[in-house]
């Protein structure tokens, strides 16, 4: 594998750019070598600038469902650059992105669209506490709702006490409100609501974790949550930017068969583009400006571009209901690989993790036994031989409906070996 023009590129990024990446996960720091510059994708592949290919199983971090440059998308992003790249105005495509999403989702009543998963998180959470008029707010380690500063907390060593903040620049003071509670695990939920029974706002939570690598949520977990916020009054919020049109065409909700009552949508509800969005009931979505007191806004919200490649995205979903029977059949022959080559894995739909640890991976702390050398060895050996996953740990492989059966035959065979190591 060639790498001098990706190592040269580096050299000029880290001059201009912080580590020379545009966002952490970039970095290739976990795996010990200098991230590779992409030059072009399509379908299942990507080209990296010293012509290497790969089977991609990253597709940006999610979005990538149906491949890469998937030409109904493409054309749909190209007839709506011709006509203008933004408006900084309402238009008819707002409106039909709108309705699509709303009727995926029935929990979703309402929907405002935005630039981000962190905007719409961010948003989201906004609107509960101006809805429920409580400041606090309850998160699960492990989980990432995006790196606004509320949310970019981890768990303290007593679960009923404040977060402290998990980045430099956000003082305690913002996080004072951020609770943290231990996926999977109800106590801790219950615990929290005990201690402030009149004060919390809403529960967010990845009804499916995915940012911790795979973490599905154990039966009964959800329906707790559930049940628990109605008891309190407090705001149900799943962040579903990963698993929103992912794990089916209703999300997790569909998925699990359990509502909430915000939902925040990112990654493949854009197609791609810098797209995401957040919505639930009509009587919280009502407190948001310029209807209600809650203000959130946004230049490029409803960009003319990115809602086309959004409506193209939910358009092809809708005419091809089959496609998540097929991410599933694929994503199993790759479970099954990783099963035979010794790896521990965790799999929910067409997400899934290889773990190095002997136990069953169910929080952020059975995440944490994982060894990280072994991932980086495993990592590399894939990229050796043309597999191009996740550098860390801890995130997800995603498979698309570009993926032939010959290329998940060909990187089982990949996997299988990387086990014989």
């Amino acid at each position: 594998m060639h790498t001098a023009t990706s190592d040269r590129l580096y050299q000029r990024a880290v001059n201009c750019m912080p580590g020379g990446v545009n966002s952490p996960v970039r970095a290739f720091r976990n795996v010990g070598r200098t991230p590779l510059f992409i030059d072009h994708a399509n379908g299942s592949h990507l080209y990296d600038a010293d012509g290497n290919e790969f089977i991609d199983y990253v597709c940006s971090w999610g979005p990538d469902i149906f491949g890469h440059a998937y030409p109904p998308i493409v054309e749909a992003v190209r007839k709506a650059c011709e006509k203008g790249l933004t408006f900084g105005a309402c238009h008819e495509g707002e409106i039909i992105l709108a309705e699509k999403i709303i009727s995926h989702f029935p929990s979703i009543e309402m929907v405002r669209l935005v630039n981000s998963g962190t905007e719409a998180v961010m948003s989201a959470v906004r609107a509960a506490r101006g809805f429920t008029g409580r400041n606090k707010i309850i998160k699960f380690e492990g989980c990432y709702h995006g790196h606004s500063d509320a949310l970019l907390v981890k768990g303290g060593s007593g679960l009923l006490t404040n977060a402290i903040p998990d980045s430099a620049g956000i003082p305690e003071s913002v996080t004072q409100h951020t609770l943290i509670a231990r996926y999977n695990d109800n106590k801790s939920v219950s615990d929290l609501f005990e201690a402030y029974p009149d004060s919390i706002a809403c529960v967010i939570v990845e009804p499916c974790a995915a940012n911790m690598g795979v973490v599905p949520p154990q039966e009964g977990f959800l329906p707790f949550l559930r049940e628990i916020t109605k008891k309190y009054g407090a705001v149900l919020i799943f962040d579903e930017v990963i698993t929103g049109f992912r794990l089916s065409d209703g999300g997790a909700q569909k998925y699990y068969g359990v509502d909430a009552d915000l939902t925040t949508l990112g990654k493949i509800v854009g197609g791609g583009m810098p797209l995401a969005a957040y919505g639930g009931r009509r009587e919280i979505m009502a407190c948001i400006s310029p209807v209600g007191a809650v203000y959130q806004a946004g230049t490029l919200s409803g960009n003319p571009v990115a809602v086309a490649a959004g409506i193209a995205t939910l358009t092809a979903i809708e005419q091809q209901p089959e496609i998540y029977a097929e991410l599933e059949k694929r994503s199993a022959k790759l479970e099954t690989a990783m099963r035979k080559a010794g790896f521990q894995v965790n799999r929910e739909g067409s997400l899934l993790t290889t773990f190095f640890t002997d136990k069953a991976v169910t929080n952020y702390e059975t995440v944490c036994t994982s060894d990280r050398e072994q991932y980086a060895a495993y990592f590399q050996f894939l990229l050796e031989h043309g597999i191009y996953a996740a550098p860390s740990q801890f995130e997800a492989m995603f498979v698309s409906a570009a993926h032939s059966d010959a290329e998940i035959d060909a990187t089982c065979e990949v996997i299988e070996r990387a086990g014989k190591l």
